[in-house]
C-alpha cells in the first residue's frame, strides 16, 4: 500500500498543505526552513508505532503560529492510502480505515479534549480559556467519504477511533539527516543488520549449529593460559569483595552461549584492493550511509518476500549526505526502483535533476507564517510534452531553481557570468545573499519554464532576461538565409504577478556597451587576445570623454558595439563574458531593462 495524499492543517510551518503523492519515491523540495523535516515528522505522528507517544502530545511550538489555541481548534494531519487491494495482510491493516472501496485514510488529530468539548457545549468552559493542558492526540481512521480531510472542523466527530497497537504492523523506518550511522550499526536496538538476520527466519538445527561452535570458542580461548590466570584472578578478586553470600564463578569468553548473543556480536566485515576484512568504521561517513540504506533496503525485501508486511515505508532525510554526485545518483536511483514507498527530503540538484518531475513536491517560503506548497506536475497544467521538456531542461545547474527564493531566467553562460557581476559592481546588490537564483537555460524556449511560476506552481517572482529577438545566439541560418527556427514564443502572454519578462531591444553583448562600460571591455578585449578592438574601444572612449555628441556619437557607439559583439563570436560568447567578469570594478552603468528586472525581483 502507499500514501496516496497528505493534507496538513496548523502543524508547525503549516497553517495548510494538501498534496497528491502520486510516485514511489517522492522528493519533498525547498530552501531551508520551509518545513520538509516537519513534513515527515507530520507523517510519523500519524503512521509511525515507534514514534514516542511523548511526541504526539504536542506543544505550543508545535502548533502554527496563526492558530490562538485559547479558542478551540486543531491541528489536523491526515492520510490518504491506496494499493492494498489484494494483499492479504494490508487489507487486514486497513479494513477499518476505508473510506471507501480501494481508498482509506487514517487520521491524527490534537484538539480539546472530549470532556473539555462537552464543557464548551454546556457553556461551563468559555471560548478564549483554553489551555494547550484542554487538548489531546487521537487517530482515528475511515469515516464518511462525503467529509473531505481539507474540511474536518475541529468539533467533528470524523472515523473510528483506532488502537495503537494496529499500527505496528506497519513499518515505518525514518533516517534523520544527521544521523549516525556507525553507531547504529553496532547498538543491536538499532542495527539495520540485526533486523535482516532475525527477519531471514534462521532454522533451530542451524542456530543450534552456531552456538555449538560459540561454546568452541569460548573453550578456546578459556583454555589459553593468559586468558586463564586474568579469569581466575577476577574470580578470587570477586569472591573477596562479595563475600560467600554472593559468590559466584567468573569465567572470560566471546560471549555468552545464545543466538541473540551471536546476532549482537555479528559486525560487518568490509574488504577493498587495500584492505582485507576491515570494520565500517575505517569507512568515510558517505559510504557507511550507503552501506546501512543497502541493508535496510534487503530487509524490506525479506518482509516482502515472506509476506509477513502489512505495509511499509521509507522517510530520508537528506539521502546526499555525505555522498558525492555519483553515490547521490546511485542511491536516488536504487530508491526510486523499490516496490514499496519512499518519501525523501533533499538540498541535492544533481537528485532533482534525476528524478521524475512527478515526484516532486515543492516547499516555499512566501515571506508570510504560512509555507506554500505545490506539486507542479499536478498543479501547472503540464502534459506530458512539457514534463519531458522540463526533465530534460531540469539539470543539476538548471534545477536550483527549485531552492531559490526568487529566480532571474537568462539565455544562456554569458548572461550568466556577468549579469550578477554587473549588478553587484554598479547597484551593489549581491543577488546570492538576496536569495535570487540566475538560471541559463541556454536557448529561448522560456515559455515552458514561466508556467512553473505562479499560484497553484511555484509561488515565487521569476524575472525572464531576453534579447529583443528572441532567437538564439547560436542560431542556424539556412541557404536562402532564412531562420531555421519554430516561431519564438509569446512571453508577454506568459506574464502574470509572479512572471515578468525584461527584454533589451538588441543582443545582450551590444545591449551591455556604454561609454560606462567600454573600458571593462576594452581591458576584456586586451587580455582574451583582440589588441586592435581594445585599442579601438580605449579611442571610442576618449571621444566621447573629449565631448563627441550627437549623430557622431551615435555611430561610434553602434560601431563599438558591433566590435565588442564580433569579438565575443570570436573568441567565444561564455569565454568573453567570463574575462569581461574580471574586469567589471570597471563598469559605472548598467542597462535600464536590467535594472529594472533588479527592482522588480526585490520590490515587495
Amino acid at each position: 500500500m502507499k500514501i496516496n495524499r497528505i493534507v496538513i492543517k496548523n502543524f508547525r510551518s503549516f497553517e495548510f498543505l494538501d498534496i497528491p503523492v502520486t510516485c514511489g519515491t517522492t522528493c519533498i523540495i525547498g530552501e531551508n526552513n520551509t518545513g520538509k523535516t516537519n513534513l515527515l515528522h507530520a507523517i510519523r505522528l500519524c503512521l509511525d508505532a515507534g514514534l514516542s507517544s511523548s511526541y504526539r502530545s504536542l506543544i505550543q511550538n508545535d502548533v502554527h503560529s496563526t492558530v490562538d489555541i485559547s479558542n478551540p481548534s486543531q491541528v489536523l494531519i491526515g492520510l490518504e492510502i491506496t494499493d492494498f487491494e489484494g494483499k492479504v495482510n494490508e487489507e487486514a491493516l486497513v479494513g477499518a480505515w476505508q473510506s471507501k472501496p480501494g481508498r482509506a485514510r487514517l487520521m491524527y488529530r490534537f484538539r480539546p479534549k472530549t470532556s473539555i468539548r462537552e464543557d464548551l457545549d454546556s457553556g461551563d468552559i468559555a471560548p478564549g480559556d483554553l489551555t494547550i493542558e484542554d487538548y489531546h492526540w487521537e487517530i482515528s481512521g475511515g469515516g464518511d467519504p462525503d467529509y473531505d480531510l481539507a474540511d474536518i472542523e475541529w468539533e467533528e466527530d470524523i472515523g473510528a477511533q483506532i488502537r495503537f497497537s494496529d499500527l505496528q504492523s506497519f513499518l515505518v523506518v525514518f533516517l534523520p539527516a544527521l544521523r549516525d550511522v556507525e553507531s547504529d550499526l553496532r547498538q543491536y536496538r538499532f542495527s539495520p543488520l540485526a533486523r535482516l538476520i532475525n527477519a531471514m527466519g534462521i532454522e533451530p538445527d542451524e542456530q543450534e549449529e552456531l552456538l555449538d561452535k560459540l561454546r568452541e570458542a569460548n573453550v578456546g580461548i578459556a583454555e589459553s593460559p593468559s586468558v586463564e590466570e586474568i579469569a581466575e584472578a577476577i574470580d578470587k578478586s570477586f569472591k573477596v569483595v562479595a563475600g560467600p553470600a554472593f559468590s559466584m564463578d567468573v569465567g572470560i569468553g566471546v560471549a555468552e552461549p545464545s543466538f541473540q548473543a551471536i546476532v549482537r556480536a555479528l559486525r560487518i566485515l568490509m574488504s577493498n584492493d587495500a584492505m582485507n576484512e576491515f570494520d565500517p568504521s575505517s569507512n568515510g561517513l558517505g559510504l557507511n550511509n550507503i552501506l546501512y540504506v543497502s541493508i535496510l533496503i534487503e530487509y524490506f525485501h525479506k518482509r516482502l518476500a515472506q509476506q509477513k508486511s502489512a505495509g511499509q515505508i521509507i522517510l530520508l532525510e537528506e539521502p546526499e549526505a555525505h555522498l558525492h554526485p555519483q553515490l547521490q545518483l546511485a542511491l536516488f536511483n536504487a530508491l526510486s526502483v523499490l516496490p514499496f514507498q519512499s518519501i525523501l527530503t533533499t538540498h541535492s540538484t544533481h537528485i532533482t535533476a534525476q528524478a521524475d518531475l512527478r515526484s516532486y513536491v515543492v516547499l516555499t517560503q512566501t515571506g508570510t507564517p504560512a509555507v506554500a506548497s505545490s506539486v507542479p506536475a499536478e498543479q501547472c497544467g503540464f502534459d506530458d510534452d512539457d514534463i519531458s521538456d522540463l526533465e530534460r531542461y531540469l539539470d543539476a545547474t538548471k534545477s536550483n531553481l527549485l531552492y531559490a527564493r526568487k529566480v532571474m531566467l537568462v539565455e544562456g553562460p554569458a548572461e550568466l557570468f556577468l549579469i550578477p557581476a554587473l549588478i553587484k559592481q554598479v547597484n551593489e546588490i549581491d543577488l546570492t545573499r538576496e536569495g535570487v537564483s540566475v538560471i541559463p537555460i541556454y536557448g529561448v524556449h522560456f515559455d515552458v519554464y514561466a508556467r512553473l511560476f505562479s499560484e497553484n506552481g511555484l509561488p515565487k517572482k521569476c524575472a525572464i532576461i531576453t534579447d529583443g529577438d528572441l532567437k538564439p545566439s547560436d542560431a542556424v541560418l539556412d541557404l536562402e538565409g532564412e531562420d531555421d527556427l519554430p516561431p519564438s514564443p509569446d512571453l508577454k502572454a506568459l506574464e502574470n504577478d509572479r512572471v515578468k519578462v525584461f527584454a533589451c531591444k538588441t543582443t545582450f553583448e551590444r545591449a551591455i556597451v556604454f561609454p560606462g562600460t567600454l573600458e571593462m571591455f576594452a581591458n576584456a578585449a586586451e587580455e582574451i587576445g583582440a589588441p586592435i578592438v581594445a585599442q579601438k574601444l580605449y579611442d571610442g572612449l576618449q571621444a566621447i570623454d573629449d565631448g563627441i555628441d550627437g549623430r557622431e556619437r551615435k555611430a561610434l557607439l553602434m560601431n563599438l558595439r558591433k566590435a565588442v559583439l564580433n569579438t565575443a563570436k570570436r573568441f567565444g560568447k561564455a569565454r568573453f563574458a567570463q574575462v569581461t567578469a574580471r574586469h567589471v570594478e570597471l563598469a559605472k552603468v548598467i542597462p535600464k531593462y536590467l535594472d529594472d528586472a533588479v527592482k522588480w525581483l526585490l520590490e515587495q
